[in-house]
């Protein structure tokens, strides 16, 4: 079942899953349909938000809040007969992540490395001709890993093995680790059939092993277009760090995509701001993203280079000029869309405008207090 669909017929049991903090209102109201529509029927509500924020979920009127990982549907393909359009298999060859940054969620949801496979075949929808399970069905065209950090395990060759062979599309949607590019990873790369290769310059420390990293890429023969790096802000750094680092990825020859920080238990979109920055710099990137970048993205091209380089300070780099009616690559409207979503469609929260529930709550009781 997807959103608020009536089945075929009367389920025995009811999943219902959800994804960031703040998309918690349709999990919500999937809670209510189905609990309305089959009163006894048990409801359990996972994902993401759930494992978060447990006790706001729990407001959802499920009967069970599972937080954490399935084990046992880990090793499942899923059902893709639910979506005939779509055509790339979505999987995880590993999960955790060797790291623990403070931005991200995966150290609280799935911990240190787990659940290695040395062979995805088998979740290709809906059978590869080259995998055991082929049949006559329509193949998918594309694999899309959501490994947080594939570079990290032990199982990374057997992988990217595998997907030379089978030579369908394939993307890290979570990105590589920049670090752990050397020659011999970057020239795998090169020999899969990859549209965007992603990497992160999150702070300034890793600087030098992003550099290295697409510069090995380009050597290996990767186009320079492809090569996007996540660019995190409004977290620890300030404008003028951020600015920074927006230019080195451009002088790299690299696409920078900013990434506006969300805390892990906001209850609202892009409402968050920082100690070190201000509304008036946030919505500065935001405009400068829709006019002189390309669907949220900064590339090297060469007008973008000098105005940065150019640039005194942040204030004088994101000052606003328009640029010409060049399109985007596809890809990287259809990762803004689905980074950003649509900007028309701005909603606030139902327990007002906090970023965390506790603390919305609170501040509600305060007001009734005082009469307010």
């Amino acid at each position: 079942m997807r959103g608020e669909k009536h089945p075929l017929r009367r389920p025995d049991k009811v999943y219902v899953t959800s994804l960031f903090t703040y998309a918690w209102k349709p999990v919500h109201r999937a809670v209510r349909y189905y609990k309305t529509l089959f009163p006894d029927v048990h409801v359990s509500l996972g994902g993401i938000y759930a494992s978060l924020l447990p006790d706001h979920a729990a407001m959802s009127g499920a009967d069970y809040v599972h937080k954490g990982l399935v084990d046992e549907a880990e090793g499942f393909m899923p059902d893709f007969d639910l979506v005939p359009e779509w055509d790339g298999s979505v999987m995880f060859a590993s999960r955790g992540c060797i790291r623990r940054c403070g931005f991200c969620s995966v150290p609280k949801l799935e911990g240190r490395p787990s659940g290695l496979k040395y062979s995805i075949k088998h979740l290709i929808y809906p059978g590869h001709p080259k995998a055991k399970n082929c049949c006559d069905k329509k193949h998918h065209t594309r694999v899309i890993l959501w490994d947080n950090n594939i570079l990290g395990n032990a199982n990374w060759r057997a992988i990217f093995d595998e997907l030379e062979e089978l030579g369908l599309i394939t993307d890290f949607n979570q990105g590589l680790d920049a670090r752990l590019v050397t020659q011999e990873v970057a020239e795998k790369i090169a020999r899969m059939r990859m549209e965007v290769v992603r990497v992160a310059y999150d702070y300034h420390g890793i600087g030098p092993a992003v550099e290295r990293a697409i510069k090995l890429l380009k050597e290996a023969g990767v186009g320079p277009r492809k090569i996007v790096s996540y660019a995190i802000f409004n977290y620890q750094d300030d404008p003028q760090d951020f600015f920074e680092r927006v230019r080195d990825l451009l002088n790299w020859g690299a696409v920078c995509y900013p990434m506006r920080f969300e805390p892990l238990t906001s209850l609202d979109k892009n409402r968050f701001i920082s100690p070190r920055w201000g509304r008036e710099e946030l919505e500065m990137v935001a405009k400068a993203r829709r006019v002189i970048g390309y669907a949220g993205a900064f590339p090297p091209y060469e007008g973008l280079v000098d105005k940065f380089n150019r640039a005194k300070d942040f204030h004088d780099a994101f000052e606003l000029r328009d640029r010409g009616g060049r399109k985007p690559p596809a890809f990287l409207k259809e990762q803004d869309l689905d980074i950003n979503g649509n900007p028309r469609t701005k909603t606030q929260t139902r327990l007002g405008v906090g970023l965390d529930w506790r603390e919305s709550t609170m501040l509600e009781q305060e007001r009734s207090q005082l009469g307010e």
